[in-house]
């Protein structure tokens, strides 16, 4: 399984009326049809920017957003007011339509045509004006959008549009997605839980659980060429020590690994399910808790959540989705513990961090768990890459879902980490660890993370936009008594509804 945007599509829809006349008219369905060809033309992912005819009616408003409803391959729609377009006639549309709404306030032209411009001028780029009405149609209806302003070919707006792009594949994404989970929660944990109805009702995710012995019986039927087939691939992408080699004493669990890999992708394909949790409380039927098959997964675009953590799992798709050819990894991780002496946090799991995050080429070894009562789990060890990242957490308050970022630094361990041969990220949080560790537990936020160096709090705002969601951002900024407050007006303004 691998992601991809292809196909997908945006509609970019522009707003008139029928006041100024026909010329005018089709000078702005020119000037739409050349902005929508070249923002298209400069997002950084694949996915298309189709113009649609401009709107000059209640109508043809409705038509277009119910057709982008019940279009499949339709992610987002951009909206943009190039004359005045009187916003009671978007209200009907706006009201049915359910996809992502990106509005776009800009003009066509950069500059004042100083020495020419009339009322003519004047009449046609109207946006200044136009937008603004478009603006309060939506603020009285209290709708969820991204609003960018500014030159349509100006590179921030490009990478705003780019970014909100992103957010919205992620949510298309999250309409078809399905979590299997092997087993349950770990046991007494609180913060892994959650109210999965809620979720699908909220996300549009599926996340349903399944025995240990069916992922046992997928197992089972995997084929020795299989097995080899793997074992070679992790022999020409990985350091691999001589004794997990061919005739090496470790070799036998480094060949159970590699089942269990192919035993869970043929599971998850067969299924069509793009996330998924283990836990190492239930392993009945398994040699070993996977460790390099979650880490392969994960690479491949998989979401995962350890210890039955479904919402991360979600969340860790979710990023991917996001970060798709962008440069830099995504991972699920865990707060593990702290160098106070620096002001890092060693962050880590006991086996599953994604390779996509790795600063050279991972080694495979395989040693002691210590927990799980298993046989010793093969796994890739490395250190995280050092540079700007991102961790992120979504959990259930009980009234609604909160999404809780915090940026951070990654930087190379002070000392080598001789005796602790797990993957690994040592980062500097935003904008200290006290304070972000205090705000970070304050808000909730759990020990199970979304990791990435390809995103960046613009996307996970954008998402949460999208979703409705209460965002929470941990940055160099942010003062602790001024997010208390955040926290305190958060939960009235969810309490009375959002406002509505």
């Amino acid at each position: 399984m691998s992601i991809d945007l292809i196909g997908l599509e945006i509609w970019f829809a522009t707003g008139s009326q029928h006041l100024y006349g026909e010329q005018t008219l089709r000078e702005v369905e020119q000037h739409s049809l050349h902005i929508a060809q070249a923002v298209g033309s400069e997002l950084k992912i694949p996915v298309k920017v189709s113009f649609k005819p401009v709107l000059t009616s209640a109508q043809s408003v409705l038509a277009l957003c119910r057709e982008a409803n019940n279009a499949e391959n339709c992610v987002g729609v951009i909206a943009w007011m190039h004359t005045f377009s009187p916003a009671k006639m978007w209200l009907s549309g706006l009201q049915a339509l359910e996809k992502p709404l990106l509005h776009l306030h800009t003009q066509f032209n950069r500059e004042l045509p100083w020495a020419t411009i009339d009322m003519d001028f004047m009449n046609l780029n109207q946006s200044a004006h136009g937008d603004r009405e478009f603006g309060f149609g939506l603020s009285r209806m209290r709708a969820a959008r991204k609003t960018v302003v500014g030159h349509w070919a100006a590179a921030d707006v490009i990478d705003q549009i780019d970014t909100w792009a992103r957010a919205a594949c992620a949510w298309h994404d999250a309409q078809h997605l399905k979590i299997a989970r092997f087993g349950d929660n770990m046991r007494e944990v609180a913060v892994t839980e959650g109210d999965k109805v809620e979720a699908q009702l909220r996300f549009g995710y599926s996340v349903n659980g399944f025995g240990v012995g069916h992922l046992v019986q997928s197992i089972a039927d995997v084929s020795e060429q299989q097995v080899e087939q793997t074992l070679a691939e992790y022999e020409s992408e990985y350091v691999v020590a001589a004794d997990l080699r061919s005739g090496g004493r470790l070799r036998d669990g480094v060949r159970q690994a590699a089942r269990i890999e192919i035993g869970l992708e043929q599971f998850l394909e067969a299924g069509g399910f793009k996330a998924f949790t283990d836990t190492f409380e239930d392993l009945f039927g398994l040699d070993q808790l996977p460790g390099v098959a979650v880490q392969r997964l994960m690479k491949k675009g998989y979401g995962f959540g350890a210890e039955g953590d479904w919402k991360t799992a979600a969340l860790v798709r979710a990023m991917k989705v996001m970060a798709h050819g962008l440069p830099g990894g995504t991972s699920f991780m865990e707060d593990y513990t702290y160098n106070f002496e620096g002001g890092q946090v060693l962050g880590a799991h006991m086996l599953e961090i994604c390779p996509s995050i790795a600063d050279s080429k991972p080694s495979l070894q395989v040693h002691p768990l210590s927990i799980g009562g298993k046989a010793d789990p093969a796994r890739l060890v490395f250190t995280a890459l050092s540079g700007p990242a991102i961790n992120a957490s979504i959990v259930d308050v009980g009234s609604r879902f909160r999404l809780i970022v915090n940026t951070v630094d990654v930087v190379p361990p002070t000392k080598r980490l001789e005796r602790l041969p797990v993957a690994h990220a040592m980062w500097i949080p935003q904008p200290d660890l006290a304070t972000a560790a205090k705000a970070w537990i304050t808000a909730g936020g759990a020990h199970h993370t979304g990791f990435s160096q390809a995103i960046t709090p613009e996307h996970m705002e954008d998402f949460a936009e999208i979703a409705q969601l209460e965002f929470l951002l941990i940055d160099s900024t942010t003062d602790f008594r001024q997010f208390q407050k955040e926290l305190r007006w958060n939960d009235i303004y969810f309490h009375l509804g959002k406002g509505n």
